[in-house]
């Protein structure tokens, strides 16, 4: 990343915002349970095949999750025999989810379905066509003219990346409105074939949820959150790919459904890379990591966010709202990320003027970093 070569930087104060946050919100199953009950049903589920159970307890100790929510009642997840079956539940279920989380988001906003312009729905743990934002289209009657993008593959990068397409899209269109959905029901994609360390860790870490956020453009009518008095404005946001290194976190898909692949090596990458890039995409607006007051980190796990405090040399209290979502929720993948800012935006909203990052990491692998002020 060649900052000498673009442009000069305007001064943070300066900067034209491209979208307002409007309304954050999350859906979540009902059906909700104590990590050791989890363990308990994975191990009957793999019974017999674990050379030894007790690591797997160790493992999802060490997750730090104590609650997970889960699409189905845990007995429900003997019965699956195929993929199909697994994700012909997850189109059901998702659907639902998602419309219910963007239901929400645009109450918060003061908004009706009617109002937006454009939709922007992503997931990495089930697929479908007609995909999944028709399906929440028709069940929120939406209009006929909204503009659809689904987004697939990115995993847990995810909801940070479709936000930042959508405020690329108020910027073109600034008097419309856009919504994100993220929606993640990840227990649907449990392989009962699979006993690599990698399935081991994300057994006791992935649960089921969904995130909403509604945009408003810049000179689109003003934003009404009623879960906060001030909500946050993007200001800047930045994208940065790493070259080959597409081993690192995704999916080997199968007849059997999705396989995880989540490599060791991913802390080692965030240590080296993450300062760089952050520093750099501030740099170009002439800030540094000291002018930031909040941070919106994706609960990508202990040893993910261990890896973003040690690269950024954070606080302790900067990433305490997402240790607090990994351990009510576990880890949403693309999601996660838009459960912290809304717990920020509802709960902890700094004063009017401070700066803020959100950041989230995923396959590809990628970043997607988002300037935010509140």
């Amino acid at each position: 990343m060649n900052v000498a070569a673009w442009a000069q930087p305007p001064a943070p104060n300066t900067l034209a915002p491209l979208a307002t946050i409007a309304g954050v919100a999350s859906a979540l199953p009902p059906h909700r349970y104590e990590q050791a009950a989890i363990t308990e049903a994975v191990k009957q589920l793999w019974h017999g095949k674990l050379d030894r159970p007790e690591l797997l307890d160790r493992l999802h100790a060490r997750a730090k999750v104590a609650h997970r929510h889960l699409a189905l009642p845990i007995e429900r997840y003997a019965g699956f025999s195929d993929w199909g079956a697994m994700n012909a539940t997850w189109i059901e279920h998702a659907q639902q989810l998602g419309a219910q989380a963007l239901d929400e988001a645009l109450e918060r906003a003061g908004l009706r379905g009617q109002d937006l312009d454009a939709l922007f729905v992503v997931s990495i743990t089930g697929v479908a066509s007609p995909s999944l934002d028709a399906r929440i289209i028709n069940r929120l009657r939406l209009r006929p003219d909204i503009k659809r993008t689904p987004i697939f593959g990115v995993g847990c990068v995810g909801g940070a990346l479709a936000l930042s397409r959508a405020a690329d899209y108020t910027l073109a269109y600034p008097h419309h409105t856009a919504a994100v959905v993220s929606v993640e029901l990840c227990s649907l994609t449990f392989r009962r074939d699979d006993l690599s360390a990698a399935n081991l860790v994300s057994s006791g870490l992935f649960g089921d949820g969904a995130a909403a956020v509604v945009l408003a453009g810049p000179a689109a009518a003003p934003a009404r959150d009623r879960g906060a008095a001030r909500a946050p404005r993007i200001l800047a946001t930045q994208s940065v790919f790493y070259e080959d290194t597409e081993q690192l976190m995704g999916w080997d898909i199968s007849g059997q459904g999705f396989k995880i692949v989540l490599s060791p090596h991913l802390p080692e990458l965030i240590r080296a890379k993450l300062a760089h890039d952050v520093d750099a995409f501030l740099a170009l607006h002439g800030l540094c990591r000291g002018d930031l007051g909040t941070w919106v980190i994706h609960t990508g796990g202990p040893k993910v966010l261990l890896a973003v405090q040690d690269a950024l040399s954070l606080r302790d209290d900067h990433l305490a709202p997402s240790w607090e979502s990994l351990e009510r929720v576990g880890n949403l993948s693309s999601a996660s990320v838009l459960l912290v800012l809304e717990d920020v935006n509802a709960n902890r909203a700094p004063r009017p003027g401070t700066l803020g990052m959100l950041l989230a990491l995923g396959p590809g692998f990628c970043s997607e970093l988002i300037l935010l002020q509140w």
